[in-house]
This record gives C-alpha cells, sequence and structure tokens, in this order.
C-alpha cells in the first residue's frame, strides 16, 4: 500500500483530479450517448450485457446476441466495446485519485482508508474482465458456452458492486470531510 500512497501523494493534485473526473465522464457520457444507444438500435430494447448489474445468463445473452443480429453484433465489438475499452482505465484511475484527494484534504490518506482508494481499481478491472468475456461471447456467437457467459456474468456483478461501494465510500468521506470543515468553521466563530 507503500506506493499506492505514494502515487496517490504524487498525482492527487487538484488540477489532475478534476482533469481526470470531466476526462473520465466525457468518455462515460459518450458511451451512454453514442455508442451503447447506437448498439441498442439493434436490440429490440433489451439492454446491452454492460448496463446489466445484477447479470444475465446463457438464455440472456442468447436471446440478446439473436436480437442484435450481425449488423448489432458487430456494432457491439467495434463500437461499444473499444470505448469500454479506454473508461475501465479511466474510471480506475481518476476515481483512485479522486478519493485519495478527499482523504488527503481529510489527512486520512497515510491510514487503512487508502484501501478504500483500491475499490475503483477492482472495478476497472472486473470491467476489462467483462469486456474480454463479451468480445469472446460476440466472436464465438452462436456457440456460447455456459462457462464464458457465467465467468462474464460474475465480472459484471463483480464491477457492479465495486462500483456501488466506491460510490458509497466517497459520499461518507465527502459527508464526514463536509462535517470537519462545519467544525472548523463553528469553532472560528465561537473563539
Amino acid at each position: 500500500m507503500k506506493r499506492l500512497t505514494k502515487f496517490i501523494e504524487k498525482n492527487s493534485s487538484g488540477k489532475k483530479v478534476l482533469g481526470l473526473f470531466i476526462l473520465t465522464n466525457v468518455v462515460y457520457t459518450f458511451m451512454l450517448t453514442v455508442t451503447i444507444p447506437k448498439t441498442m438500435e439493434f436490440s429490440n430494447g433489451m439492454k446491452l450485457l454492460d448496463m446489466m448489474p445484477t447479470g444475465y445468463d446463457l438464455e440472456y445473452v442468447s436471446e440478446l446476441f439473436g436480437l442484435l443480429g450481425e449488423n448489432g453484433r458487430l456494432t457491439y465489438l467495434n463500437n461499444q466495446i473499444p470505448v469500454d475499452m479506454i473508461y475501465p482505465l479511466l474510471f480506475g484511475l481518476s476515481y483512485c485519485l479522486l478519493l485519495g484527494y478527499f482523504l488527503k484534504k481529510f489527512n486520512k490518506l497515510n491510514s487503512r482508508y487508502i484501501y478504500l482508494c483500491v475499490i475503483p481499481i477492482i472495478a476497472g478491472i472486473a470491467d476489462y474482465l467483462e469486456n474480454f468475456g463479451i468480445i469472446t461471447m460476440l466472436k464465438n456467437y452462436p456457440e456460447l458456452k455456459e462457462t464464458t457467459v457465467y465467468a462474464t456474468h460474475i465480472f459484471s456483478v463483480t464491477k457492479s458492486i465495486s462500483t456501488s461501494l466506491f460510490f458509497i465510500a466517497l459520499i461518507v468521506v465527502l459527508i464526514a470531510l463536509g462535517i470537519k470543515v462545519l467544525n472548523r468553521k463553528t469553532g472560528a466563530n465561537n473563539v
């Protein structure tokens, strides 16, 4: 964890964190407004695997890929997945540094709270593993293996859980930091 602490201390300036945060959310917005809707044009309303936080099974994947047709599967593979190969790195890095930035402001970076900064990295890794699973299934369709579907499902759920845990941790840290700032102002006003 010493390496992570040093990395965060070195890279958690306000400008770097803000720049990464903006870049991450520009890529995410692009996926939500361009590549995902473009792929979903072929899905007849079924959600893409990337957008299913509780996962899916072989039956769902078969039905989705069948509805997508060849053009939809190619759109998924050649438009959505390439952008989603950039996003997990940005998510993991950006949100690790963002949480580290606030922990540093709270004087808690050199404590066990540093482990919270690993959560977005876990989410990013799970997102990559999910993407590799989706690529494998798209390339092998119509021959889908239940083991591949199940493994990819596990990565999707892991991504979802770790992303949720990260945002909960971020909210708690921000609330604690806000309370600290308010207490400091209240204390200064009472002197």
